[in-house]
């Protein structure tokens, strides 16, 4: 196999648009990026301000089972246009907001943009579009999130410094209608033939399975196991619990990351400038994981990853003094990214590609609960002890025990 493998003439382009529609994801990013100047303009409390991560991931959680449906049977690409479409006129609403309703639902309208751009709907297309070098173009894929999110703190809080947070918002929608929208559309395709099987631990065989809105009435192949015979395994409930764990900590870190250093007397742009550099990481991990993948077991790329999360979890003792806010970053933005590279391969690896959208899919029915469990304790535990200590030993806890879990995972199919 080649480094760059079937990425390469129409592959190469629908990567490319796949890979821009993932720039969507950065826009979550100025959230927390943008809370201090959002909280001193509008008066909003930490607890109301991460009350509204609730509405937007009960519609990422609810919404992550239909779209893997929509994109196995309507195609992805339709799916990915819609969803940009929903990013820019949310940003360009919600720099018009005034008060902390308003903020909700937008919030979560969010949410539905960004569970059509996310990894389900942009996996599905990948991986039917790409066999050889299959982690690799799922990594490059991935770093759009990573992209955004670099490019749109650094925009956002550019615009803040000579404007005010409400410009920023709407430079943001711009920038979705202008630039992705375009793009996307020239670029994305759905493929013509049948998607590439499951292969072996390091490399993916051939095998043909359906193709977006072929018939998938439920016949279990060799190596691909459909939604309904997966949970009833070990593997399908280990993993959910583990993405339980991974946005509960997440999320979290998200929304108050800025905030815990600000407190510890950061200047915006600075607490701003390491925020942005852990998600810009998140690009080198993302591709450094995808060339990895290709060559060692899908398991031991998933606890490697894991790994690295548990451990940047113990870091946030240590902080935020020096060096060890720097480790915190580049441990955090390598596990945090790699986590979306490892996630579909393993649901490949254990149930097939066939139905992977829709295993995803009702795998994410697990970031409801923890992404808005996590900012909300964060924010409680802060409110009523002025600091952030018992959250973060919370946070270490479980993603310990979720990587000791993680080692039970297994190729379901050949264990039935």
């Amino acid at each position: 196999m080649t480094v760059f493998g079937d990425l390469r003439g129409r592959a190469a382009s629908v990567v490319l648009g796949t890979l821009v529609c993932q720039l969507g994801l950065g826009f979550g990013y100025t959230l927390g990026a943008l809370a201090p100047p959002i909280l001193e303009d509008l008066g909003w409390t930490r607890v109301q301000w991460s009350g509204a991560r609730a509405p937007q991931l009960f519609v990422l959680a609810l919404a992550s089972p239909p779209v893997g449906f929509l994109a196995a049977r309507w195609g992805s690409r339709r799916v990915l246009l819609a969803a940009v479409v929903v990013l820019g006129v949310t940003f360009g609403l919600l720099s018009r907001m005034q008060t902390l309703g308003e903020l909700y639902v937008l919030v979560g309208l969010m949410g539905l943009g960004l569970v059509g751009v996310g990894d389900v709907a942009a996996g599905q297309l990948v991986m039917n579009w790409v066999t050889r070098g299959r982690a690799l173009a799922l990594g490059i894929v991935y770093t759009g999130s990573n992209l955004g999110g670099f490019a749109f703190i650094g925009l956002a809080t550019t615009v803040v410094e000579h404007a005010s947070w409400r410009e920023a918002y709407a430079a943001l929608a711009l920038v979705a209608f202008g630039l992705m929208l375009p793009v996307a559309a020239l670029t994305l395709r759905e493929h013509p033939t049948s998607p590439p099987g499951e292969g072996s631990e390091s490399d993916e065989a051939s095998a043909p399975a359906p193709r977006a809105g072929s018939d998938t009435s439920g016949v279990v192949t060799d190596g691909d196991l459909p939604l309904r015979a997966a949970v009833r395994t070990r593997s399908f409930w280990i993993l959910g619990f583990s993405l339980f764990t991974f946005f509960f900590y997440f999320l979290g870190m998200l929304d108050h990351l800025v905030l815990f250093l600000t407190d510890a007397g950061m200047g915006l742009a600075e607490a701003g400038g390491w925020f942005r550099a852990a998600i810009g990481l998140g690009i080198v991990s993302k591709i450094g994981f995808g060339l990895l993948a290709d060559r060692i077991p899908r398991k031991a790329a998933l606890l490697l990853d894991y790994g690295l999360v548990a451990a940047s979890s113990l870091l946030l003792f240590l902080l935020p003094g020096q060096p060890f806010l720097w480790v915190f970053v580049v441990v955090y933005g390598l596990g945090t990214a790699a986590r979306d590279v490892v996630t579909p391969l393993i649901v490949g690896h254990c149930f097939g590609v066939r139905y992977m959208a829709e295993i995803y899919g009702a795998l994410m029915l697990t970031l409801m609960l923890g992404g808005i469990s996590g900012p909300l304790l964060a924010g409680w535990i802060h409110d009523r002890l002025g600091s952030y200590e018992v959250a973060f030993g919370v946070f270490a806890a479980s993603n310990l025990v979720a990587l000791v879990a993680l080692a039970f995972v297994r190729r379901e199919s050949l264990a039935r």
